[in-house]
């Protein structure tokens, strides 16, 4: 048997990137943690964590890591099942796309009590990577996967508005919406993996490559709508965060006829699906209010 205390700290060391972040996560000391890791390694028989700054988990050790939890979120479901055990509360570590964190997720996961949530953020086109390492037991992802030993369900489409204001848009596109003119203005990416800016100028202007795009790179959901009023460039905001703003024409759609709907779908660990069934529900019912079906 493996021991809980040494999974813990395991993945207490990846996660928060150094032994003493994790020694005072857990309440220990970094010797403690130290001993716990060599322990484990010895037990396994390989090396688990990778020394550096930061720390990170070896392919061992991320699947340990995924074990600790799986077995963490089963047992915190049984304490509810079984009066009798003492209660525990699961942390479930999920990745999100930050639009749909900024539009309508937050509901959901306030919606299923008694959980702890560690969210990893991430672009809709990559997170489901951080499912595939395992690093999380369930993902907002792009793809339809599924990823071996996982289930997935289809939840409906974000859509996106072309969003700029109407300064940038009569400055930067005087002559309507062309491919020359995106390849001249300047756009805004969440980061290097976002590529919604790029499908939804080929979808714009028919054209396969009308990029490269010239882009300011900004992380925040938020900050892309601000950007976009400000005039620094033009972005594709989730049409919940414009509405208002298009309505009161501090930013106008450059192509109101040609949203962006990015499908999205819920994928989970099938060994821990029973674990997860109120949270599946809860994202399920609330992308069916807030999802293009």
């Amino acid at each position: 048997m493996l021991d809980p205390a040494q999974l813990a700290a395991l993945a207490a060391v990846h996660r928060r990137g150094s032994f003493d972040l994790a020694a005072a996560g857990l309440n220990v000391t970094p010797s403690a943690i130290s001993q716990r890791i060599k322990a484990l390694e010895e037990t396994t028989g390989t090396l688990l964590i990778r020394r550096g700054q930061p720390c990170t988990a070896t392919a061992a050790g991320l699947r340990l890591i995924r074990h600790h939890d799986e077995v963490a979120l089963l047992e915190s479901r049984l304490t509810q099942d079984l009066p009798g055990l003492t209660p525990t509360t699961a942390t479930l570590r999920l990745a999100l796309n930050a639009d749909s964190l900024a539009t309508w997720v937050l509901p959901a996961l306030a919606a299923v009590p008694d959980v702890l949530y560690d969210l990893v953020i991430d672009d809709q086109d990559v997170s489901l990577d951080w499912l595939r390492k395992g690093e999380v037991v369930a993902a907002l992802t792009g793809h339809p996967g599924p990823v071996q030993g996982c289930e997935t369900l289809p939840l409906g489409a974000l859509r996106y508005r072309a969003t700029a204001s109407p300064a940038f848009a009569a400055r930067w596109f005087p002559q309507g919406l062309t491919a020359d003119a995106l390849r001249q203005a300047p756009s805004i990416r969440f980061s290097d993996a976002d590529r919604l800016q790029d499908r939804w100028a080929a979808q714009a202007t028919g054209t396969a490559r009308p990029g490269p795009l010239p882009a300011h790179r900004i992380a925040s959901s938020q900050g892309f709508v601000e950007a976009a009023l400000l005039g620094l460039g033009w972005g594709m905001n989730p049409e919940a965060l414009v509405t208002a703003h298009l309505a009161a024409g501090r930013l106008v759609d450059l192509a109101p006829e040609t949203p962006l709907d990015v499908p999205l779908y819920w994928q989970f660990t099938r060994l821990v699906a029973p674990a997860l069934a109120p949270l599946t529900r809860a994202i399920r019912d609330h992308a069916a209010r807030a999802l293009v079906a």
